[in-house]
């Protein structure tokens, strides 16, 4: 893995083209499962548009593999440079009077650069929930690669009980919080890209005992192996929310995020295995802008 990080940009681009296209074309990556998912988040496609979209989905997610290797050995200029931070100042700002934060992404684009430009760029401590991998060799290095620039890893299990034991310090937690709740008890559910769904309620909860204020990090790409990064506040400190009311505006700056680039969202993962109980209310709270 270290060994391809060190190919030039230019020829790992051209090794994303030729597995984008395999994936595609040659050896279809789950596409039942593309096609499913993108049909039911955008049943207004046609079948040329449908395509368009699911050949733009395997380049990106072919992109995003060797991006992936790359950012092992990529220099913190380099980082810096291809991750463009609009907005942090917001962010920063709290950090400066003493107040730690709570920021929250999904699964778009490049999310794993996104967590090495902002350890560097944030000027403070970085703690980023994760779950652990059950292959050992994996596990290892995607933390030596997640942890390059400064960034500390936490269990998602124990990041409530690890931010009460260091309260005193002052940082940033961010969270990737668009995975399905398969294993919580605990769950909101909402109406998302058209179909009934489950989301984590970690990061609302966290918020409710902590009362950090909370940014969402909308991710777009602009341009090949280019980034930006905008901070969008989702709820000031102590700000008091009814139950649902963060998870929902959370799930529709998500959605929003999708509907603008509908290739950069993971649409080969089952995101729908979870089906809702006739007896479980769904979300109907509206999200504040």
């Amino acid at each position: 893995m270290r060994l391809v990080s060190h190919i030039p940009f230019v020829l790992l681009n051209r090794l994303a083209d030729l597995l984008g296209w395999l994936a595609f074309r040659v050896f279809p990556y789950r596409e039942h499962i593309v096609r499913e998912n993108l049909t039911k988040a955008f049943p207004d496609l046609d079948e040329p548009g449908l395509r368009k979209v699911m050949r733009r989905y395997y380049d990106g997610f072919a992109q995003m593999f060797v991006e992936l290797l790359k950012g092992a050995t990529m220099s913190a200029a380099e980082i810096t440079r291809r991750v463009r931070i609009v907005n942090l100042d917001k962010v920063q700002a709290y950090l400066a009077k003493g107040q730690s934060v709570l920021v929250v992404a999904a699964h778009q684009c490049n999310w794993e650069w996104m967590l090495l430009g902002l350890s560097l760029e944030l000027g403070y401590p970085l703690d980023a929930a994760y779950k652990p991998l059950v292959d050992s060799w994996a596990e290892r290095e995607m933390k030596k690669l997640r942890t390059r620039f400064g960034g500390r890893l936490v269990p998602a299990k124990d990041l409530l009980a690890d931010i009460i034991r260091r309260r005193d310090v002052v940082r940033a937690v961010a969270m990737v919080a668009d995975q399905e709740p398969t294993t919580s008890e605990h769950k909101y559910w909402t109406r998302f890209l058209g179909r009934d769904t489950a989301f984590y309620l970690g990061p609302e909860e966290i918020a409710r005992v902590t009362r950090f204020p909370v940014f969402f990090i909308a991710l777009r790409r602009i341009g090949r192996g280019y980034y930006q990064m905008e901070f969008q506040p989702l709820a000031q400190a102590g700000e008091a929310l009814p139950a649902g009311a963060l998870t929902e505006r959370y799930a529709r700056r998500v959605e929003d995020q999708i509907r603008a680039a509908p290739p950069d969202w993971p649409w080969s993962h089952k995101r729908w295995k979870l089906k809702k109980s006739v007896y479980q209310n769904r979300g109907a709270l509206k999200a504040a802008s």
